[in-house]
């Protein structure tokens, strides 16, 4: 599981191939967002990759929503091998399929968490043959607009019944890295590598 996540180098290498957002277009999820290669550089290892929790202890605390809208939002969308991209606007969040990660069009559906931040990503257990690249503005979740004074992760969570109360034990942490404004220097999304589909939670520890 550990050398899972130390497969994290990938990420970095991926996520420079996306286009960079300016700061004035960071209110719509239509795309990822990504530093430049000099901000990522720049930053930390820590601050790139997320720090690993102890490796025999995975329990970390789901973000809130900065607005408790208690409303479950749920997307809808075929993909197909040529790839393509799934948004949530009302909660912030980008899923980008590259082409091929697909072999055959599939209907994915994407349901947020009403209290968390948070999603089902279904059909459960559909794998996928290149790296799906999610991306969480941070402007949506508790964290936005202040300076970050927690490691952020991508986690994944095996059951899809279990409550996101309190600590939540995960299965295992994605690759992932917080993107900073070069304006304000504040977090404004964090970007994840997903290979699978299930549950995942966006989480500070």
């Amino acid at each position: 599981m550990i050398n899972k996540f130390f497969r994290s180098s990938g990420l970095l290498v991926a996520a420079c191939l996306i286009a960079s957002c300016s700061d004035s277009g960071l209110q719509s999820p239509t795309a990822p967002i990504d530093p430049a290669p000099s901000q990522a550089s720049s930053l930390p290892t820590d601050q790139v990759t997320g720090a690993l929790p102890d490796a025999g202890h995975f329990d970390l605390e789901a973000l809130w929503w900065k607005d408790k809208h208690n409303d479950v939002v749920q997307v809808s969308k075929l993909i197909g091998p040529l790839g393509g991209t799934i948004t949530l606007s009302s909660t912030g969040l980008s899923i980008v399929f590259p082409a091929g990660a697909l072999s055959a069009p599939l209907t994915i559906t994407v349901t947020s968490d009403d209290s968390y931040v948070a999603y089902k990503m279904e059909p459960t257990g559909t794998r996928f043959d290149k790296d799906v690249i999610v991306t969480q503005l941070l402007s949506f979740t508790e964290v936005g607009g202040a300076p970050l004074d927690t490691h952020l992760f991508a986690a994944y969570i095996a059951d899809d019944r279990a409550s996101l109360s309190g600590n939540v034990p995960v299965l295992e942490i994605e690759p992932s890295h917080t993107v900073f404004s070069a304006l304000t220097g504040l977090p404004v999304a964090q970007v994840w590598v997903i290979k699978h589909f299930s549950r995942y939670m966006l989480a500070s520890g």
